[in-house]
């Protein structure tokens, strides 16, 4: 058995051994949400310690060579510019159809009809209690505007010691293209420096290689945590109908309009492709982080995905930041519900107004903590803000209690809507593979062994 397949085995036996553990060991009848938590916390303690602090550890210079490599070794600025509007529209392209799917599959088959008042009632409580946690980091009076000077003050840092010790990645990111550029400027003087950066790589690469063998007993422990934690019970509820909702769409997104992407623009086989990616994704799944998951993501798209180290250099670090097509799909499908629970009737105005919002809330909360949860407040507050002007007698739809109607079910699909932003930015980084090719032979060598 190939190495790559034995640890795919044993990362999925990590997984269903999980949820097992965390459904039928570690929740106690009749326990509070409070000692439920207390209770489980070893066990997120472990996979943090296993896997998710090796990862974090890793990521920072991980970033810093990979986008200065992937900037620096393209050589001409033509073909960097175009690659760079590539990647741009790439991110605003699938998030905008994402977002799209999200909302027709939340119109059409309204999972927000029919839930019971009690449950509204106990969201209230719940829903304020995470309100609080969001307080002073995004209003929702910013809205849009709001997130993206967030994300303006990280692209234009200046303070870079400041910027790696936060952990401001989009903000790292820009001084790693700042120096890629600088060294494509100073010509054949930048060799010895390169050659630097591509041998610390290099040795960054390997031990990931070697983190990954970890990956089984960190998915475990991080599975078996988030069960405990939420319960599968509350998937079976009131929310059931939501669920399949947001699933539906996710799984639609990541097996049919990723693929039918890469298939079009990529022309390789887009099903191969995705299970050579097949590490990283379990890998998303357990962490819910897509950067955390980054380290992985590039040492399996560049070492078994056929992804240029230059197009991969650019893409994943900046799609695990911004790219966010499962996050967009999730968001459309949430609020509608939330509108549809509390009785309200969209139109064609607020559904554009919950796609447009939801794939540029998605990006502008790049960065910022419990972005998940500000992006939704923006969304709602937009679409409250629609509903005002056109009928100023309605009340607005109060966010505590909405934000609390989800939150139950919130953990399980941010695991699944991970696992669809690393796929997305491993598609990005394969089909833009075409535009940046590590060399005049490379290309044919991938198209022939993806085929």
């Amino acid at each position: 058995m190939k190495k790559t397949t034995l640890l795919t085995v044993l990362i999925l036996a990590g997984v269903v051994l999980g949820v097992l553990v965390g459904h039928f060991l570690l929740r106690s009848p009749g326990a509070s949400a409070a000692e439920i938590a207390q209770d489980t916390a070893v066990w997120k303690t472990i996979g943090e310690f296993v896997l998710m602090r090796p990862l974090k550890l890793i990521a920072l210079p991980l970033i810093v060579t990979s986008v200065t490599l992937g900037i620096a070794t393209v050589g001409d600025s033509r073909r960097l510019g175009l690659l760079g509007g590539a990647t741009v529209a790439y991110y605003l392209a699938t998030m905008v159809l994402a977002s799209t799917l999200g909302v027709l599959l939340a119109a059409t088959i309204r999972p927000g009809a029919g839930i019971p008042d009690d449950v509204r009632r106990s969201a209230l409580e719940a829903g304020q209690a995470h309100l609080q946690s969001v307080s002073g980091v995004v209003t929702p009076e910013g809205g849009v505007g709001g997130a993206w000077m967030t994300i303006l003050q990280q692209l234009i840092p200046d303070n870079a010691l400041r910027a790696a010790v936060n952990l401001e990645f989009l903000s790292v990111i820009t001084i790693c293209i700042v120096t890629g550029l600088g060294l494509i400027a100073i010509g054949s003087k930048a060799k010895p420096f390169i050659d630097a950066v591509e041998a610390l790589h290099e040795a960054l690469m390997a031990i990931v290689r070697v983190i990954l063998w970890a990956m089984p007993v960190g998915v475990f422990c991080l599975v078996a945590w988030s069960v405990g934690t939420m319960g599968l019970g509350n998937l079976a509820g009131a929310l059931a109908k939501y669920v399949l909702v947001v699933m539906l769409g996710l799984s639609f997104h990541m097996l049919v309009t990723l693929p039918g992407a890469l298939a079009l623009f990529g022309r390789v086989n887009p099903y191969r492709f995705l299970w050579r990616m097949r590490p990283a994704l379990p890998m998303a799944f357990g962490t819910a982080s897509s950067v955390a998951t980054l380290p992985v993501t590039i040492e399996t798209a560049r070492d078994h995905g056929g992804c240029s180290r230059r197009a991969s250099g650019l893409v994943l670090p900046l799609g695990a930041t911004v790219n966010m097509d499962g996050t967009a799909l999730y968001q459309g499908v949430a609020v509608i519900f939330m509108f549809q629970a509390f009785g309200y009737d969209l139109h064609f105005a607020q559904y554009l107004t919950i796609v447009l919002t939801a794939t540029l809330a998605a990006v502008g909360a790049a960065g910022i903590p419990a972005g998940g949860l500000v992006t939704t407040i923006i969304i709602i507050s937009a679409v409250n803000s629609t509903i005002a002007a056109n009928n100023p007698d309605i009340d607005p739809l109060p966010l505590a209690a909405a934000i609390g109607l989800i939150f139950p079910v919130d953990r399980a699909l941010d695991m699944v809507r991970t696992m669809v932003n690393v796929s997305g930015d491993a598609v990005g980084a394969r089909i833009l593979t075409r535009l940046a090719p590590d060399g005049p032979t490379d290309d044919p060598v991938r198209e022939r062994a993806l085929a």
